[in-house]
């Protein structure tokens, strides 16, 4: 009877133990996507004239968004840490492939951003701007039939933002429900 209670004790407390680490890795994961968020709206601001452009400011927010996507990113949502409490909805681990497409994309979009960001100008130049035609031909609005394939390291820090976000868009969009 001893055991059988000791067993009980030590599977509820190993329970609890599993449930506050989950519950943990959630809120870390929710905080690392509010600095993403912070970041790119600190960015979006800047091009939008919306936010007094600095270049420290620029290259800080540049530096979150590369370190918390791409690797980092699929690392916040192993398995057992999706659907409740969390927004993140199982239906991560069926398309795993491609949620973690969508990360890598979103890390070498970062990535060249923070490049571009290391060595910021003073103020927002031309060449930072996304103006023109589309850098793959196709429109703004519609899809891009090659924006996979082109360097994101000849894009506009602009353009890469707007490819970031629209990635994320489409993660959440699919892989993301509201919590109440």
């Amino acid at each position: 009877m001893r055991r059988t209670v000791s067993a009980a004790i030590l599977l509820l407390a190993s329970s609890l133990a599993a449930a506050a680490g989950a519950d943990a890795l959630v809120k870390a994961r929710q905080a690392s996507m509010k600095e993403m968020a912070a970041a790119a709206k600190t960015i979006a601001e800047m091009f939008d004239g919306k936010r007094a452009y600095d270049a420290a400011g620029f290259k800080a927010a540049a530096e979150t968004l590369k370190v918390r996507t791409g690797p980092a990113l699929i690392a916040e949502f192993p398995d057992g840490s999706l659907g409740a409490p969390s927004g993140a909805k199982p239906e991560i681990d069926q398309a795993r492939p491609e949620f973690e497409a969508l990360a890598r994309h979103i890390g070498r979009l970062a990535d060249a951003l923070a490049a571009k960001a290391e060595n910021a100008p003073a103020g927002i130049t031309a060449d930072m701007r996304m103006a023109g035609p589309p850098m793959d031909g196709g429109s703004l609005l519609g899809k891009r039939p090659h924006a996979a394939r082109a360097d994101p390291a000849g894009m506009p820090a602009e353009h890469l933002l707007h490819l970031m976000l629209q990635d994320c868009s489409s993660c959440h969009s699919k892989f993301r429900q509201r919590q109440q």
